[in-house]
This record gives C-alpha cells, sequence and structure tokens, in this order.
C-alpha cells in the first residue's frame, strides 16, 4: 500500500518466518525421531538429524503396536480412513438432501423443522455422549463401523451452508427446469450438485479431517483393539509408569496418522480454497 514503511514487508517476512518455524520444529522433531533407534532417541538432547531406522521403524508399526498397544498401526489406519470418509460422505449426502427439501419444497413445520437442526450445533457429542452410547449399546453396535460413525455422521453446519447456497440459485432457473420437464430429482443431480461442486469439496476436506482426528467417541465406542482408530491407538501406544515410552515408534506412527489429511487438503487445495471465497457463492 502506499505510504507503508520500507520495513513493513521484512516484518511480514519475519512474522510468517517465525510462525512456519513454530509449526515445522515439532514436525521435524517427530520426523528426526522416527528415523532412530529407542536408544538415539532416549539421549539427552536428543539428535534433530534424520537417522537410518526410518523403514525399520516404518515395518515395525504396520506389522505390529507399541507400548499398550498390539494392534497393528496399519489396521488402524484404515479403521480411521473409514470413519473419516463415511462421516464426510454422509454429512454431506444428508445435508445436501436437507438443504434441497428445506429450499425448493414448501410443506407445513419447515421453518421450525429447520431451526431445530440448527439448534443441535448447541448440543456437540460430548454433551449427549453417555445417551448415544446407550443407544449404541441396545442396538449392538459397539465395535463395529456403524457404532463409530451414525452418531457423527449428521452436521448442522453442513445443512445452513448448503441452504444458503441454494437460496441463492434465482428462481429464474427452476422455472426453466421445471418448463423443460425436470423432476425434482433430476435437478437436483443435473443442476444443484454440478453447481456445488466446490461448496461440497470444501465441506469434504473439513468433514474428512474433522472424522479422521476423533478421539473422544471412538475410545469410547470400541474395546476390541482390531477396531481402534490411529488417534485412539496413539495415546494406547504411551507406556505406563512402569514401562517405557517407545517413542521411535509412537512419532512414526504419528507421522502416519497426518499423511492422510495433508494429502486430502493438498489434493483438493485449488476446490477447498474456491468453495471458500468464490465470490459467486
Amino acid at each position: 500500500m502506499i505510504g507503508d514503511p520500507r520495513w513493513m514487508p521484512w516484518l511480514t517476512y519475519a512474522v510468517l518466518t517465525l510462525g512456519v518455524l513454530l509449526i515445522g520444529f515439532p514436525l521435524w522433531v517427530a520426523l528426526a525421531a522416527s528415523t532412530q533407534s529407542i536408544e538415539q532417541v532416549r539421549d539427552v538432547p536428543m539428535s534433530l538429524a534424520l537417522g537410518s531406522e526410518f523403514f525399520t521403524n516404518f515395518a515395525s508399526v504396520l506389522d505390529s503396536g507399541a507400548g499398550n498397544s498390539a494392534a497393528p498401526v496399519g489396521r488402524m489406519v484404515f479403521n480411521s480412513f473409514v470413519v473419516a470418509m463415511v462421516i464426510a460422505v454422509g454429512k454431506i449426502v444428508i445435508s445436501l438432501l436437507s438443504a434441497y427439501a428445506f429450499v425448493f419444497f414448501r410443506f407445513p413445520g419447515r421453518t421450525l423443522a429447520f431451526w431445530l437442526i440448527f439448534i443441535t450445533l448447541m448440543l456437540p457429542v460430548e454433551v449427549r455422549i453417555m445417551p448415544t452410547y446407550e443407544v449404541m449399546a441396545s442396538l449392538k453396535l459397539i465395535n463395529t463401523y456403524t457404532g463409530l460413525t451414525l452418531p457423527l455422521i449428521a452436521s448442522a453446519t453442513a445443512t445452513f451452508l448448503f441452504r444458503q447456497f441454494f437460496m441463492t440459485i434465482p428462481p429464474s432457473l427452476v422455472d426453466a427446469a421445471r418448463i423443460d420437464g425436470a423432476s425434482p430429482m433430476r435437478f437436483f443431480f443435473e443442476i444443484l450438485l454440478p453447481l456445488s461442486r466446490t461448496n461440497i469439496a470444501a465441506l469434504f476436506v473439513i468433514t474428512f479431517t474433522y472424522g479422521w482426528n476423533q478421539y473422544l467417541w471412538p475410545l469410547l465406542i470400541t474395546t476390541d483393539e482390531s477396531m481402534y482408530t490411529v488417534v485412539v491407538g496413539i495415546r494406547r501406544m504411551l507406556a505406563g509408569s512402569d514401562a517405557a515410552t517407545e517413542w521411535h515408534l509412537v512419532m512414526m506412527t504419528a507421522l502416519l496418522a497426518m499423511l492422510p489429511p495433508l494429502l486430502v487438503v493438498l489434493a483438493m487445495q485449488r476446490w477447498f480454497v474456491k468453495g471458500l471465497v468464490d465470490a459467486d457463492k
């Protein structure tokens, strides 16, 4: 901007560099620890140089667990992926259909129903976790993918966002589709879905990360180690007071846990940003 002092760009870059260092240093420590042996990790101070045990540690955590967890990390990563995908796709599908009904259909109590859904934002999983657990237990859904995902699959936020977007659709487009003989579901699939692709991509990234990082509900709903998610597995790897934590394996597992959400964000970054800041939305 005109009139900014010459040192302002340098200050900006300095702040950005400091932020990168603050975020990147713990990641580098985890990466360095994951490539070292347990003896090297326990050295004081621990070396920040990369070691030569990366592939050994990688194979070890994939085939077997560490610490108090005997479940293979590969199995836990698969569980997390299934849970995250089901939650992300389920939230988007349910929210699309519910928002479509609220905007394009007229029925008694439509506004009341929408606000009742919106009020559920004040009731997070932690508040209703015990009644939800009792329902899942009565349905015998403990240690199942259904039990892991079903209570988290609805989203009032996504419904609200899709509703707000659908309300920007011009009535002339709806009238044109009706004149052309398009059925309600044809209008939904052939017109609304293509127009909503950037919103869907942005919400997919957010909801996938949300599902991947779930800890409290998977911890409560799973007792079988074969159904642990990777976030729960990392906590189980931390040994108690009578045993030493295998930090090199814990750090390797943490890196594997960060990889899928990172790949999703990188693969859908353009659509994610466009869905959030597109001026036409």
